[in-house]
């Protein structure tokens, strides 16, 4: 597939290429060459010299969009595909799968201001909620794996949310929504010359559109920039983040998210989710010689329980963990032209987990005698990461740039059991037919692994650019995949995760267009997986490959054109046996192999902004076997933006226009066959926002 997806790339780039200049900067906003980005070398530099998969949704992308939740904004980038579950969770696809079970979360790193959400070995697949992007400055994607400058997680792609700069501000949104959705969002700052400060604030309820799946979420950021009379600056903060939600369950039956009987039903009303995730950091840069350095010691703290409801005897999870990290790096600028950049980073980590059934198992006579009531795990697990990285980038005149890069990274863990060891209950005793929960002795663990990174580009002329990638990014298996076992399995012998990844793109920006045309191939190896013995193993390989197209071009003075279009392949590559039947080169589940995201533009004048938008998703197996399928579907957005004066913005948007009736998520079990997230009717949101300073 790959030679025909790279034939039809090279194909529509050279026709881009041709596109004429038409004159003004694209849609009025910020030209590219302006926008500034941290996710690549982490510090700022511009989006137009990076060689490197990067999209960036500036501050005015986020006002206008004002998402419900952060799905609405990113799905806007290429090669993106975030499906939603039940209120703020979520589960994550760049250039992948959308990735669930063994082996899903930690597949991508997601940070804030260059800070990672959570430690490597504790990640969760919704650790996006925890991010204050209701309030962002500029959320920065990278596609495929990160970059030197970034370690274990980011195998697929890497999420960077940064916050404004600290200084003068003062602005506040209310917005109402259907159902007692309501959202409350400000900024106050101030300059005090060599001070700065800013608080930002977050606040969200709402009822639910399903029954029993209430939100309440607050989020509060504090940001400081000082520098004092030797030229050292400090730069940092807090940010603390508080979620307490009902969740809903999946509804099952085919097609059951047509049927409007059901679409608002909750077959788990007992289910919820709590999680309060806190950091602190400071990034203080000074110049020593021809060095500038870069020293970001932070503190984390991550504290969530909630009931696994998808699982039999819903047990509750509750899980901590603190880490105390520092990010070192240099940057210099050698006499060649080069610049170059070496760093350390260091982090230890201390978490617990709890499992506990506070009531007894109820079902199959097989699994009221294999899954007992009470604590299935109690652990600590003691953390340590160290890594070295080094980039070299070269510019010369004859057009051609080189990047080269490389991390060493070791991870180490030091696991204490607080229960009893084995297949037992929390007292000792034997399940009749075995117990699920395997508790394994006392152990520790090590990983090492080696990221390199190649990138060449080459100007073709003062607009258009060809760019070459070939990276490595890896994965350190997580505490859960090694400790919280089931069945039989007493040790899990597990490697880390690797990923090669090879891209060529085509890059283009004028005055009122620019464009994007990237071919990619990826194959990882050592994935990790739960067999039908729920054993974790290392025994997964697939290969991703396909093209991302992205486009802005200003049509006329007052009308836009913006748009992503994705075309992709994920496939197993191993012999495995998957409901009887061998799914090697089969498409992974819940991986569409088409995609997009395209958008209209208006502004007759600069007091008004409106924007149709129109979702697409292709059609997907929700199976290994490839025998039960979505269909897919096709959203309308609406969203209008007037000011009407210097200080008060008014804002309308709706969603799913034409109140289409689809799934959010698709998924497929043997125990109930089809089932899904139904996504909500149409429904709209009117802001008002005063900038009172």
């Amino acid at each position: 597939m790959l030679p025909k997806l790279l034939a039809a790339g090279i194909a529509i780039a050279t026709t881009l290429a041709a596109a004429p200049v038409l004159g003004q900067s694209l849609n009025g906003s910020q030209a590219i060459e302006e926008i500034q980005i941290t996710s690549t070398s982490r510090r700022s530099v511009g989006l137009a010299d990076v060689n490197a998969s990067v999209s960036v949704l500036s501050q005015d992308d986020l006002n206008l969009i004002k998402s419900s939740h952060y799905q609405e904004a990113l799905n806007r980038l290429p090669g993106v595909a975030i499906h939603r579950n039940n209120g703020q969770e979520s589960l994550m696809a760049i250039r992948s799968p959308v990735l669930t079970g063994a082996g899903a979360c930690g597949s991508f790193l997601v940070a804030e201001n260059g800070i990672p959400l959570r430690s490597q070995g504790f990640c969760n697949v919704n650790e996006m909620f925890d991010a204050h992007t209701e309030n962002a400055e500029r959320i920065e994607v990278v596609r495929g794996p990160g970059s030197a400058f970034w370690g274990s997680n980011a195998v697929h792609g890497l999420i960077n949310v940064v916050l404004p700069k600290a200084g003068d501000a003062g602005e506040i949104t209310l917005e109402q929504g259907p159902r007692g959705s309501q959202r409350i969002k400000g900024a106050y700052g101030s300059d005090y010359g060599k001070f700065k400060q800013l608080f930002l604030f977050n606040g969200q309820s709402e009822e639910g559109y399903r029954a029993d799946s209430g939100v309440d979420q607050q989020k509060l950021s504090w940001l400081y920039n000082y520098t004092n009379d030797n030229g050292t600056e400090f730069d940092g903060g807090f940010t603390v983040i508080n979620l307490n939600q009902e969740t809903a369950g999946f509804v099952a039956g085919t097609n059951a998210f047509e049927d409007s009987n059901l679409r608002t039903t909750n077959p788990n009303p007992e289910a919820f989710r709590d999680s309060i995730n806190t950091r602190m950091w400071t990034s203080i840069s000074h110049s020593v010689e021809d060095w500038n350095l870069v020293i970001t010691p932070y503190w984390r703290d991550v504290n969530m329980t909630f009931l696994q409801h998808f699982l039999p005897g819903q047990p509750v999870e509750d899980s901590e963990h603190r880490s105390l990290g520092t990010q070192l790096a240099g940057y210099r600028d050698l006499s060649s032209g080069a610049q170059l950049a070496i760093g350390f980073d260091i982090e230890s980590t201390q978490g617990n987990l709890k499992q506990f059934q506070p009531n007894p198992t109820s079902g199959s006579f097989f699994l009221r005698n294999s899954i007992p009531q009470g604590r299935h795990y109690d652990y600590d697990v003691d953390a340590r990461q160290l890594a070295a990285f080094v980039n070299y980038e070269q510019s010369y005149d004859n057009g051609w740039d080189v990047s080269l890069g490389l991390r060493l990274e070791n991870v180490q863990y030091d696991y204490e059991n607080n229960m009893i060891n084995g297949r037992t209950n929390e007292f000792g005793v034997a399940c009749r037919f075995g117990c699920r929960y395997s508790r394994p002795a006392d152990r520790d663990d090590s990983f090492t692994n080696l990221s390199p990174k190649l990138a060449l580009s080459y100007a073709l002329n003062e607009e258009h650019d060809l760019q070459f990638r070939a990276q490595r990014g890896f994965r350190a298996p997580q505490a859960t995949e090694l400790y919280r076992l089931q069945n039989a399995q007493t040790i899990a012998e597990l490697d880390s995760v690797e990923l090669d990844s090879f891209e060529i793109a085509f890059k283009g920006a004028g005055e009122t267009w620019n464009y994007s045309a990237t071919a990619y191939y990826m194959d990882k190896q050592n994935d990790i997986l739960t067999n039908s013995a729920r054993e974790n193993l290392n025994n997964n390989h697939t290969k991703h490959q396909g093209l991302e197209f992205s486009l802005g071009l200003d049509i006329t003075e007052t009308l836009s054109f913006n748009g992503v279009f994705n075309l992709a392949s994920h496939t197993y590559e191993n012999s495995q046996i998957s409901g009887g039947l061998d799914i090697k080169s089969n498409d992974v589940d819940t991986a569409p192999n088409t995609f997009g995201n395209f958008r209209l533009r208006w502004r007759p004048s600069s007091d008004i902004t409106a924007e149709l938008e129109w979702v697409n998703m292709g059609d997907y197996y929700t199976n290994a076997e490839n025998t039960a399928d979505y269909e897919g579907h096709d959203l309308a957005n609406l969203r209008v933006q007037y000011t009407l004066s210097e200080s008060i913005t008014l804002s309308l948007n709706v969603l799913n226009l034409t109140d289409e009736a689809y799934a959010e998520r698709a998924d497929w079990t043997t125990f109930t066959g089809d089932r899904y997230f139904p996504g909500e009717p149409a429904r709209a949101f009117f802001a008002v926002n005063w900038k009172f300073r």
